[in-house]
């Protein structure tokens, strides 16, 4: 049944144009979130940038402290996305994306945390290092989260108006 009483329609309306419909104010708290997990992100990879570097090489805190940003952005880029199918029906292709963000962090977590879990180079009780087969599978994890919160996105067909 439609409702056709014209000021239920019209309150409707300026519900949804002054964002009064609940998904404002989770996407202003995703993108605080993030840009809080982007800082600390950039602390953990580049402390120079802010005066803080006391070492030469990347060590485990350092090592942590970026990955702990990273999952801070993971976490505020999925509650964004999810927003955006606020009162919709996820499709199949945004399920993939939601396993994909989470399969791409634990792809990270697992390259650069390698010596602390005695798979790297230099396993305990040697100091752990950051060394490019490191970086280069925390930047593939990287690459997995930004595909999977792609397909998180809810396009739209013109015609239709569904989800892809």
């Amino acid at each position: 049944m439609t409702d056709t009483n014209p000021s239920s329609t019209k309150a409707q309306i300026h519900a949804v144009s002054h964002g009064e419909d609940g998904a404002t104010p989770r996407i202003r708290m995703s993108l605080a979130i993030s840009l809080l997990g982007l800082l600390i992100f950039m602390v953990g990879a580049k402390p120079d940038w802010f005066g803080w570097d006391r070492s030469p090489v990347v060590g485990f805190v350092q090592i942590a402290v970026f990955l702990a940003g990273l999952m801070i952005i993971c976490l505020g880029g999925y509650i964004g996305l999810i927003t955006l199918w606020w009162g919709k029906e996820r499709t199949i292709v945004g399920d993939i994306g939601s396993r994909l963000v989470i399969t791409g962090y634990v792809v990270a977590v697992f390259a650069g945390m390698a010596d602390v879990f005695g798979m790297g180079s230099h396993t305990l009780p040697l100091v752990p290092y950051f060394g490019p087969w490191q970086a280069t599978g925390v930047l593939i994890g990287q690459g997995v989260i930004a595909v999977g919160f792609l397909l998180l996105v809810p396009f739209r067909t013109k015609k239709s108006g569904r989800p892809l």
